[in-house]
């Protein structure tokens, strides 16, 4: 049964902590929460950014499993689904901070619109944060400026210096997510070889003519990433997004037909999957600045 949080102050009354001090934010220690062993299937109706360590569950997000053996970060948005899972021999454990903030907070202030525009709260759990040290103290640190002000006597500038820290906060998450991408190259540069491999592989089949182009989805679904995260990667390594690098596969492919075979241009349209031959000429002539047909004369 999935259970359906609306409030923050459902969930203080769930994990067993006390009444919240501020009915839409919250700055939760995980050591505070009294969890038992049950699994626990939530969707949830605020925001909900937490740094984790010592989990010894599992979160289920989507069709992925993740254990927390090390400091991460994850995002979520309102409306989306998890998981937590325990061995039932075991105690639910784990250490860290979460900020909950309900989207009432942010209504009629430039950030009620801003937050939506950070993409790392579409990733899923898979995709998460790996802080250095120096980072989790500076996260920590916002954190609980963010507890003492709401803990505060609240008057006219509390909500304005709360929202000050939680953009301060969501821009080192940003500036974080784009030190991943370059130093964890391993992992990163791997990713990329399974991309090409998965498109050589896509274009070489008969899926390409039976199903048209990969969309960024189902490219995504086969790397195990969401869409939002692999093309944040890829921008940020190659400079080009997932459609960016489907259509330069494409493009590849196209110049081998028409330089090493003798197929119509219609042809050649239809085995890349496309039903119009018009909207294969369109889609060359704007990558190559040249149609099918005088890529094809220059060979002559």
């Amino acid at each position: 049964m999935v259970i359906r949080l609306q409030t923050i102050s459902q969930y203080h009354r769930l994990m067993g902590l006390p009444k919240p001090e501020h009915p839409l934010v919250s700055v939760v220690r995980f050591e505070d929460i009294k969890g038992d062993n049950e699994p626990k299937h939530f969707l949830i109706d605020y925001y909900c950014i937490a740094l984790k360590r010592n989990f010894n569950g599992k979160i289920k997000y989507g069709q992925q499993d993740y254990d927390f053996d090390e400091g991460i970060m994850t995002f979520m948005a309102p409306g989306q689904v998890f998981r937590i899972e325990v061995d039932k021999d075991q105690m639910l454990q784990h250490s860290g901070w979460m900020l909950l903030v309900h989207p009432d907070f942010l209504w009629n202030t430039p950030m009620a619109k801003a937050i939506r525009q950070y993409d790392f709260f579409d990733y899923s759990v898979n995709e998460a944060l790996f802080l250095s040290d120096k980072e989790e103290s500076t996260i920590i640190g916002i954190m609980q400026n963010i507890g003492q002000e709401y803990q505060s006597n609240i008057d006219k500038y509390s909500q304005n210096i709360i929202l000050a820290q939680l953009d301060l906060l969501l821009t080192y998450s940003e500036r974080f997510y784009q030190r991943q991408f370059i130093t964890r190259k391993i992992t990163n540069h791997k990713i990329l070889d399974r991309l090409e491999n998965l498109l050589s592989e896509y274009f070489d089949s008969e899926s390409l003519t039976e199903n048209g182009l990969p969309s960024v989805q189902y490219i995504a679904g086969e790397l195990h990433l969401s869409p939002s995260y692999l093309g944040d990667l890829l921008k940020t390594l190659t400079g080009q997004n997932t459609q960016q690098h489907i259509h330069e596969k494409l493009i590849e492919k196209a110049k081998e037909k028409l330089s090493t075979t003798d197929l119509s241009i219609s042809e050649i349209a239809f085995q890349l999957g496309f039903v119009h031959s018009q909207s294969f000429s369109k889609l060359f002539k704007a990558k190559t600045n040249q149609t099918p047909l005088a890529f094809r004369q220059s060979f002559s």
